[in-house]
């Protein structure tokens, strides 16, 4: 048993990880099946602007997580 101070440390890494990935899936599926249906680009458009929303997020949930970690080492 450790006595680490903040146990979800190892988690808090990978949900924005696996959220970025998921993202990338999505982004590229999208993108495959946007071009394969022939929608059009307005429709291309929105999901590639809901997957940059995405890749924004995952990177403010990573900037939190880097915070924290300052926070905790004062």
């Amino acid at each position: 048993m450790t006595n680490d101070p903040k146990p979800n440390s190892q988690t808090d890494g990978r949900r924005p990880a696996l959220f970025l990935a998921g993202v990338g899936v999505f982004w590229v599926v999208a993108t495959w099946i946007g071009g394969q249906l022939g929608l059009s680009m307005r429709t291309r458009a929105l999901f590639d602007l809901i997957a940059l929303a995405g890749f924004g997020w995952a990177l403010w949930m990573t900037y939190g997580i880097w915070r924290s970690r300052q926070n905790d080492e004062r």
